[in-house]
């Protein structure tokens, strides 16, 4: 099929041929050695200026102003950009100057070449490279959309959300400083590792196609190992598997695990998310409390040295300690109606009354759940624990030691949305296995997202558990959170997206 070029594609390829023809390669496989990086050029030169004067610097062309026997270039490397100086006379020593023409003035914005020379100061004070030696390192033949500046406005700007998510790479090269994110989000996980490194608990992997999913109340996808000839599916959480490691003998475990589920997509909701989900023996929910806050606390110091974060329109302080309601309290406060007692009818009657959309799938536990979506979580913006969470909502959970009809579970909500969930961790076998029934009833009552029966997790229950205190915490939802992204595909490189329609299959369209 034949590739429809634009006017600039042509002419860039039309320069490539000409490259080839010169003997130039314009994809070369040798090694090109930097010594040095732009930021590090810009930092320490002030400083002392008789550094870098044999400087090797790589990177892609940003702009460009060529002046005859002189030219200007903007040089961006992966931390920042830098002016270089080229006079035609230093790089095409002696009387042939073809090669200045025919190669050098031929680049590109968007091309990648290393330059070798020394760092001065231009009279309007700009530090620059006097290039003596250039290297074409790989030739684009794809122009970079040029943002122009006049009048303090900005034009052709790669802003488009869908382009920049969808070439996300072409978004990191002109927007440089969407970088920042995902370098803070790389920061988050690894603070928090060493946070749970230093504690002593044990980084684990388990296993992404499972013969059950489980852990977790959603639709999962589906896939057909062929040589074992059995259905897969990706799993929606690594909580059964965490457990089992508990039953094992650990006293401590986690993972940061990819996780998938097969449903609705939106600013705070990716198809393919991850998670990290910790298992401590000999603990409860309260306990765990702590350490969510501990461990947020902890990471908000080290992403930006404060525990105060601007997100949004808001100021959100991270300090310890969160305030706590139970979730009838919260509902209690945010819509002066006190529901502990009511029936179940009673119950459809007032969350019709909020705006809740009803159905018969709904038991208590599940009403209850939707009235405080509706009425409580998105006024909930400073860090929060909800906890006391009904019984039909939980069913990996530990009945609650003193309140019938709940269980030991918490949630942290922040910025309106839940960042973690956490409980003291079901260990009885009988009752995991009424449980399990329980949801088994649910789901013959369209409830597609119930969870299924897993006899040998049941089976590890049996062996004995130790107490345990469990936590899953959404990476995604508080790196958007720590980053002031308002988009969950913000604060993912390769978020999903519905396919381009010029390369969806005629059958698809």
């Amino acid at each position: 099929m034949a590739i429809e070029l634009s006017e600039q594609e042509i002419i860039r390829r039309k320069k490539l041929d000409d490259f080839n023809n010169l003997g130039v390669n314009a994809y070369p496989a040798d090694l090109y050695d930097v010594n040095a990086t732009t930021k590090e050029i810009h930092e320490q030169f002030p400083l002392d200026n008789s550094l870098f004067q044999e400087v090797s610097v790589a990177g892609r062309i940003m702009n460009q102003r060529i002046m005859g026997a002189v030219s200007f270039y903007e040089l961006q490397d992966a931390v920042g950009r830098i002016q270089i100086y080229v006079k035609r006379d230093d790089i095409c020593p002696g009387e042939d100057k073809s090669m200045y023409n025919s190669v050098f003035k031929k680049l590109d914005i968007g091309d990648i070449i290393g330059v070798k020379g020394f760092v001065f100061i231009t009279q309007k004070g700009e530090i620059s490279i006097h290039v003596k030696e250039y290297t074409l390192l790989c030739k684009s033949i794809r122009p970079l959309p040029i943002v122009k500046e006049k009048n303090d406005k900005t034009y052709d700007a790669f802003t488009d959300p869908e382009q920049r998510y969808r070439q996300r790479y072409l978004d990191l090269i002109v927007n440089p400083q969407v970088k920042d994110t995902f370098i803070k989000r790389t920061q988050l996980v690894n603070t928090m590792r060493n946070y749970l490194n230093e504690k002593g608990y044990l980084e684990v992997e388990t296993p992404i196609l499972q013969p059950l999913y489980g852990g977790a109340a959603a639709r999962p996808f589906k896939t057909h190992h062929n040589k074992l000839d059995m259905t897969l599916y990706l799993r929606i959480a690594n909580e059964l598997y965490l457990k089992k490691l508990i039953v094992g003998g650990f006293d401590g475990v986690y993972e940061f695990s990819k996780d998938f589920r097969n449903e609705g997509m939106d600013r705070f909701h990716n198809p393919e998310f991850t998670q990290m989900e910790l298992y401590v023996a000999y603990k409860d929910y309260e306990w765990m409390m702590n350490l969510v806050e501990e461990m947020v606390e902890t990471v908000a110091y080290a992403l930006h040295g404060t525990t105060k974060i601007q997100v949004g329109e808001n100021i959100i302080d991270f300090k310890r300690p969160w305030k706590r309601y139970t979730m009838y309290e919260a509902i209690e406060h945010f819509t002066g109606v006190d529901i502990s007692s009511m029936s179940e009818e009673e119950m459809v009657v007032f969350a019709k009354k909020v705006g809740v959309e009803v159905d018969n799938t709904m038991g208590k536990g599940k009403l209850i759940d939707e009235i405080f979506g509706e009425t409580c979580e998105a006024q909930l913006i400073q860090p929060t624990f909800i906890y006391d969470y009904p019984i039909e909502t939980s069913p990996l959970t530990k009945k609650h030691r003193s309140k019938p009809g709940l269980t030991e579970r918490f949630e942290a909500v922040c910025n309106g949305k839940e960042i973690c969930n956490a409980y003291s961790e079901l260990n009885d076998p009988i009752d995991q296995r009424r449980r399990f029934e329980e949801q088994l009833e649910l789901g013959k009552r369209g409830d597609t997202e119930s969870m299924v029966l897993d006899e040998d997790f049941l089976r590890a229950l049996e062996f004995g558990m130790p107490p345990t205190a469990g936590l899953g915490i959404g990476i995604d939802r508080l790196a958007m959170i720590m980053t002031n992204s308002p988009s969950i595909q913000d604060v993912l490189f390769f978020p999903q997206m519905r396919p381009e329609k010029k390369n969806t299959p005629p059958e698809q369209q």
